[in-house]
């Protein structure tokens, strides 16, 4: 963050709400200037924040950037884990964003306004067409055409949930660790001669061809189409493939805070929506 704290008025939090955590983010005006994650936050923790203006020294270390809590800071919040929103209902400055603020054309009812979220952040921050891969708890391709069209997507399970699944599903596998954590990065040995690494073999290696086919089978579409990865392990998936299929690597963009950029661009689009409307009625 810049060392020097920007006028409080212009302090907004977004928060996106999954299902394994809590994902922050600081904007000054546009600006996006810091983002971290939390665990899902305990009722005490979340009144806490509400009660002291929202300052944030309760979520992060003290620093001389943070806002000094004189007011209330507004919250934009978009959650895909309903029962981790009720904390933040009887906040009077939160925002909850839906689907159905999110400009993106073709959705459907069930589509989590995280995928909508950051294919919106793609086309805003780069333009259209465009393909999000988001390797969370789930690993989900999401995309849309030149007219902000959902194309659509697909959604397996993310790296973590695949080693978990194995570690607690499978009786001979129990003493695998978890999370499997591959850092740092080295690609798994193919034919694996243990246990461990057959499944990481069997893990990553499926991960990175589904990636490229899928990522594959869009550019014959789209052939001009960005394809951004984020999530939290889309950094090391990126170095397992750039290990791997490099070429493919080398057009694919890292960007951990694209969804906040669609937070952003919807925010945005309604403080617009209303300038103009007061703009008509005057």
């Amino acid at each position: 963050m810049h060392e020097t704290s920007p006028p409080r008025d212009a302090i907004w939090i977004a928060l996106m709400i999954g299902n394994s955590r809590l994902h922050w983010a600081i904007f000054s005006g546009n600006q996006l200037q810091q983002t971290w994650n939390t665990p899902h936050l305990s009722q005490e923790t979340a009144q806490q924040l509400k009660t002291n203006q929202f300052d944030l020294t309760i979520l992060l270390p003290p620093h001389p950037s943070l806002p000094t809590p004189h007011s209330p800071l507004p919250l934009w919040i978009a959650s895909v884990v309903p029962s981790q929103s009720v904390a933040w209902q009887e906040y009077p400055h939160a925002h909850f964003l839906t689907l159905e603020h999110v400009p993106l054309q073709g959705t459907y009812s069930t589509l989590g306004i995280d995928r909508a979220l950051a294919v919106w952040g793609a086309i805003s921050l780069v333009g259209s067409p465009a393909l999000v891969i988001d390797a969370g708890t789930a690993l989900t391709f999401t995309g849309a055409d030149r007219n902000h069209q959902l194309v659509g997507g697909a959604i397996l399970p993310g790296v973590q949930l695949q080693f978990r699944a194995l570690s607690q599903g499978t009786a001979a596998l129990s003493e695998l660790p978890t999370p499997y954590t591959p850092h740092p990065t080295p690609l798994p040995p193919r034919w694996a001669l243990n246990t461990h690494d057959a499944i990481a073999s069997g893990v990553i290696h499926t991960l990175i061809a589904s990636i490229r086919s899928f990522v594959e089978d869009w550019w014959q579409r789209f052939p001009d189409s960005t394809v951004i990865l984020t999530g939290g392990d889309g950094d090391r998936l990126y170095d397992h493939i750039k290990q791997q299929v490099p070429a493919l690597a080398a057009r694919i963009t890292v960007n951990p805070a694209i969804l906040f950029e669609g937070i952003r661009a919807v925010r945005r689009r309604q403080a617009e929506g209303r300038e103009q409307k007061g703009t008509g009625e005057r």
